[in-house]
């Protein structure tokens, strides 16, 4: 978990990414759907870093291959509050990311500046998908 704590805190996307596996699924706390895969998932953690401000982590909570880390943030002056739930597989890479935020107005806020942000995920997946493929 510290490794993914530390690269967070530095802003690291490509040793997020490394840390992900590659069936990796993500549970947002604004989208219906879960997203799975890396690509997808590495490209909305290198989206929600160009969204939230202040960004700190408070707490920690570890039960074997599953982690919590509470965090505060602000997103468009919005003050929130939230949880990174993750667990690991035995190689250490991280299977399920689910986000939970509080309150509602963060959460909308959040879910705002996540939105104009999908269309640049979506192409930042779909541009990973293809290098992969090509190989």
């Amino acid at each position: 978990m510290n490794s993914f704590r530390n690269a967070v805190e530095a802003r690291d996307s490509q040793a997020l990414e490394d840390l992900l596996a590659d069936d990796v699924v993500f549970i947002s706390p604004v989208a219906y759907k879960p997203y799975p895969g890396k690509a997808i998932t590495a490209a909305i953690l290198r989206g929600v870093m160009r969204v939230f401000e202040e960004f700190r982590y408070v707490r920690e909570i570890a039960d074997g291959p599953e982690h919590a880390l509470l965090f505060e943030a602000t997103v468009d002056g919005k003050q929130l509050s939230g949880c990174d739930f993750l667990k690991f597989d035995t190689d250490g890479k991280i299977t399920e990311l689910m986000v939970m935020v509080r309150p509602l107005s963060g959460a909308n806020a959040l879910a705002a500046a996540m939105g104009a942000q999908f269309e640049q995920i979506q192409r930042e997946a779909t541009e990973q998908i293809a290098r992969e493929a090509i190989g």
